[in-house]
């Protein structure tokens, strides 16, 4: 596991998007499993400027994100689908048709997931999954359990993430208590992982993941130590040692 300390989230977020330029520049055709929230509104912006400077093509990426609110339509300014495309999507080259998100008002949720599923799986999976992580440790909506799903499944949310999304609402009554959210096995058939961190809220979060030796389903995110090709990105804030 690669650990990147940044000073600040603005030096996270210039980092996190050089590691993700540098994918694609690699490999132009790079399915890249993306992330929404506030953590990575900054990456997201670098983005946007560095393909307005010409550094970055995206005309032959494909995009495939982790999860999607249970009842949202895409155009409800609180999706993912709506926050995908007024943060990055409609402001670069990548083809719409390729950018794919669980469809949260589907009339059969389960098959809705067993459908993203096979879709990403006939993909790939993802060369460079993007993740942030939940003050409780959870990645994606898989929340803290005594089990985890492994493919892509209807995931209740818990109490403490409701109210950690709740400033995005206008009350925490109006917070979707159910979510389309990849499995753990589908983040980790991932080539390569990218975790930004920042924020107090965040901090114990990546204590655990970085200075315990176990690995816990009641921290999802500890669960990092076992795939081969992890990096972590803090800011200041976020950073416990």
């Amino acid at each position: 596991m690669k650990v990147i300390h940044c000073k600040s989230y603005e030096e996270m977020s210039d980092a996190a998007a050089k590691i993700m330029e540098e994918q694609i520049a690699k490999k132009p055709d790079s399915v890249l499993g993306l992330a929404t929230g506030s953590t990575p509104v900054g990456l997201y912006a670098a983005l946007r400027r560095d393909y307005a400077a010409g550094k970055v093509d995206f005309s032959k990426v494909t995009t495939v994100n982790l999860d999607e609110y249970c009842g949202l339509a895409g155009d409800h300014p609180q999706s993912y689908r709506f926050f995908m495309q007024d943060n990055l999507f409609d402001h670069v080259n990548v083809r719409p048709d390729h950018t794919f998100v669980p469809v949260g008002t589907a009339k059969d949720l389960d098959a809705e997931a067993k459908r993203y599923e096979k879709l990403v799986a006939s993909l790939g999976y993802a060369d460079l999954q993007l993740l942030g992580v939940g003050p409780n440790g959870h990645i994606g909506f898989n929340e803290p359990a005594e089990e985890l799903f492994l493919e892509t499944h209807v995931a209740p949310l818990t109490e403490t993430t409701i109210r950690a999304n709740a400033r995005f609402f206008n009350s925490e009554d109006e917070v979707p208590k159910r979510a389309l959210s990849m499995g753990m096995g589908t983040i980790f058939a991932a080539r390569r992982i990218m975790l930004l961190a920042n924020g107090a809220a965040k901090r114990e979060a990546i204590k655990a993941l970085l200075t315990k030796d176990t690995v816990d389903t009641k921290c999802p995110v500890t669960l990092l130590h076992l795939h081969q090709d992890v990096t972590v990105i803090c800011d200041d804030e976020a950073w416990p040692l």
